[in-house]
């Protein structure tokens, strides 16, 4: 794994959330959409992404959208839509949708409560735990905690990784530098997390997780 000094990196990839977070308020505004225009689109997203949002952990998981922070949500789906990551059926969705369908549905999916994933090894989630908490200091990645909370519920445009599943999280780590960040001159909030993941081991990724798995 590459050695990277967080604490110089850090300071620009705040820089970058703060103006994604700028750029998200510009684009979060346009007219409501009707509950039937709501219900239709969420016929598509449930094919996928379950009916409470739970998410799919299987040979090819799919993310649980259901209690994500709505800023990180619309984040997303324009970041879909403008190239920055890279997922081509996501991309087919997210471009099509209008400021108040995008704002509709990470509402929606903000307010589902589905229960955790629970489909990791449970023998891994101690030493994610303590990643999670305190971080790994002789590799200066800071703890998760620190921008995902204590609980894991995120905040803002920093996600929910409470009761994500760990196939889920754990592919999209081991992939972060192949399907995020794909438009450097114009970077959303994953920046942040360039240096975190260069940090991690494959086996402490597992171990994240596995914790993240079972927290409700």
């Amino acid at each position: 794994m590459i050695a990277v000094n967080v604490k110089s990196v850090l300071p620009a990839a705040v820089l970058a959330v703060v103006v994604s977070a700028a750029a998200w308020a510009e684009d979060n505004a346009g007219p409501p959409v009707s509950g039937q225009e709501l219900q239709a689109k969420l016929q598509y997203c449930k094919t996928c992404h379950g009916v409470s949002g739970q998410g799919y952990s299987g040979a090819s998981p799919i993310p649980r959208l259901a209690g994500q922070q709505t800023e990180y949500i619309e984040n997303q789906l324009l970041a879909f839509t403008d190239k920055r990551r890279e997922n081509i059926y996501m991309f087919n969705v997210a471009h099509v949708l209008s400021p108040g369908m995008r704002t509709a549905l990470a509402k929606h999916f903000h307010d589902l409560n589905a229960p955790p994933s629970a489909s990791a090894s449970k023998e891994l989630a101690p030493a994610g735990k303590k990643i999670f908490e305190e971080g790994v200091p002789e590799k200066e990645v800071p703890a998760c905690a620190s921008c995902h909370g204590a609980d894991a519920k995120g905040n803002g445009p920093f996600p929910r990784l409470a009761g994500q599943s760990a196939g889920y999280i754990v592919r999209t780590l081991t992939n972060w530098d192949k399907i995020r960040g794909k438009d450097p001159a114009n970077p959303d909030n994953s920046a942040i997390m360039q240096p975190v993941i260069h940090g991690l081991t494959p086996p402490q990724i597992a171990e994240v997780a596995a914790y993240l798995d079972y927290l409700d």
